[in-house]
């Protein structure tokens, strides 16, 4: 195979191994889904997780060992803090579903101001251990692996570009299908048990 079909391959093994693990970080995806459909800043959502997943990949990528002597110390500091954050979003959530100020209140979510917003999105993004062993140590050690290791990277990178540029984009169209007060109270309702079931797991690991 040409040099060429060997850049091809990693690529491509990075974009579908990335796509892979990026879906499956639930609580992320979950709070970039709700922001997005209540209207809060979407380009600014998207373009914090992308950077986050982007730098992390990059440097799992290329300091794979240096990283995984120095990850075991972090992660139980890592997890309780992400236990903590999940508790509060999941405690947010079930309120709104309670009292009945969900979603559908976009005044309040779309004049939040940009780095408020931006904060939020580097907490949800960072304090989850399960995002530092999937793109550090995974995708990292996958990566220094691969015959053209850089490849394997960008295509990573292009995985989490599609992936929560797809999220934030079509939020809105989701947004209409849950229209009603009783759909947001339920939507939230779902989202703060699954928070809650997620900060339960973070617990158990």
């Amino acid at each position: 195979m040409s040099i060429f079909g060997w850049n091809m391959v990693s690529f491509f093994s990075g974009i579908f191994l990335g796509l892979s693990l990026i879906v499956a970080i639930g609580a992320q995806n979950i709070w970039v889904l709700s922001q997005s459909m209540a209207g809060a800043n979407r380009l600014v959502i998207a373009t914090v997780c992308i950077a986050c997943d982007a730098s992390l990949i990059i440097a799992g990528v290329f300091i794979a060992n240096e990283v995984k002597l120095l990850l075991p110390s972090l992660v139980p500091w890592l997890t309780y803090a992400g236990i903590a954050m999940l508790l509060y979003l999941a405690f947010g959530a079930l309120t709104r579903a309670i009292k009945g100020s969900s979603g559908l209140n976009i005044t309040h979510s779309s004049r939040q101001h940009w780095r408020v917003t931006a904060l939020s999105a580097l907490a949800i993004s960072l304090l989850n251990p399960h995002v530092y062993l999937d793109t550090l140590v995974l995708l990292g050690s996958l990566g220094a692996l691969q015959a053209h290791p850089s490849y394997f990277a960008a295509g990573a990178c292009v995985a989490s570009c599609f992936w929560f540029g797809s999220l934030t984009t079509f939020a809105p169209k989701l947004r209409v299908l849950l229209s009603s007060p009783l759909r947001w109270r339920i939507f939230d309702t779902s989202i703060g048990f699954i928070l809650l079931f997620s900060a339960t797991q973070l617990w158990f690991i």
